[in-house]
């Protein structure tokens, strides 16, 4: 019989998780009901500190999400989280197109740098549109619309991604809560009807490019991050101190 999720048998080390997890079976987080078990661990050390990496199967989208792990993160509170989602033209090809890579590195390095912390590597790419799609979204913005406006004519919402299997992942590494490094609240609006207990979140502003800067300046004016330009008017939900990487 499916279990509850987050009913786990108590591990000790990230490698047990996989053993703990060969016949794990729960009834599902979310709408979707998604069920997602540890497949794999292993050490990662990188050039952002070391990590062990942990490759999970779910029963949605036959992805492999991953979540780089530094520290010790089993039973502990308020750990600082990045969700990151997958952007292949940015992550691995360098588009200056998005802050996405920068995005990433930056997360690694800080998260590397603490006691302990999680990345978790959501593939989702294209805020959930997948690369073709995005692909024909550059083209649109080519032509001058937006990202959301790209987004909408190609008959999509503004973010086509949701969060349960992410949450799930936090579950399943007994994580009791975290502090997560966003600039988008949505992200934690999602994460805390998914149960997750958000302690705080952790501003993660990256300067902006000539290239980049109107899709960063859609993000605030039309998405709602809270990202701020010289010129925008500041809103109360904008009092979280703003840490811009680079700067003193």
């Amino acid at each position: 019989m499916a279990q509850p999720c987050g009913k786990f048998p108590r591990v000790e080390t990230l490698e047990q998780l996989v053993e703990r997890d060969r016949t794990h079976d729960c009834e599902g987080l979310g709408p979707h009901h998604i069920c997602v078990r540890v497949e794999a661990v292993a050490k990662l050390p990188s050039r952002f500190g070391t990590f062990h990496i942990v490759a999970f199967w779910n029963n949605r989208d036959g992805k492999e999400h991953i979540a780089m792990v530094h520290g010790d993160v089993m039973g502990h509170q308020d750990v600082p989280t990045r969700l990151h989602s997958e952007c292949l033209t940015g992550d691995v090809m360098g588009s200056l197109r998005c802050d996405c890579r920068e995005q990433l590195e930056v997360a690694l390095g800080k998260i590397g740098a603490m006691e302990r912390g999680l990345v978790l590597y959501m593939r989702q790419e294209g805020r959930g549109i997948g690369l073709v799609n995005k692909v024909r979204a550059y083209a649109l913005q080519d032509r001058g619309l937006d990202t959301v406006d790209a987004n909408l004519a190609l008959g999509f919402r503004d973010d086509e991604r949701d969060y349960e299997v992410a949450a799930h992942m936090i579950a399943s590494l007994s994580v009791g809560s975290i502090q997560l490094m966003t600039n988008n609240p949505r992200k934690i609006e999602e994460l805390e009807k998914l149960g997750v207990t958000v302690a705080g979140r952790l501003p993660h502003v990256i300067p902006a490019n000539e290239l980049n800067r109107f899709y960063l300046e859609t993000k605030a004016r039309r998405s709602g991050h809270q990202i701020t330009f010289d010129g925008k008017p500041h809103l109360p939900e904008q009092d979280d101190p703003v840490i811009v990487e680079g700067e003193d």
